[in-house]
């Protein structure tokens, strides 16, 4: 079985989507439907350059190493002394 790896949108997807959307909108008689297709397609702009900034940014994210603050202390146990015995 092959697993495939989930990518994000590109830019010109985003873009496409907006224009499907605003392909409906212009087609839609009801002002409200109208609108939200509107609203939608404009957010898919926002998405699409958000999508090209992020694809221009070589983001790595590496694990910090472990700080000597950050590490777990050793507990001490305590042994139960022995009762004094009293006369």
């Amino acid at each position: 079985m092959r697993v495939r790896e989930a990518s994000m949108p590109t830019g010109n997807e985003y873009r496409s989507n907006a224009a499907n959307m605003s392909a409906r909108a212009k087609g839609e008689s009801d002002a409200l439907t109208r609108a939200e297709y509107e609203n939608v397609a404009r957010a898919y702009l926002r998405l699409a350059e958000q999508a090209d900034k992020n694809a221009a940014t070589d983001l790595v994210y590496e694990t910090p190493p472990l700080q000597p603050h950050d590490q777990p202390q050793a507990q001490q146990q305590q042994q139960s002394q022995p009762k004094k015995k009293t006369d």
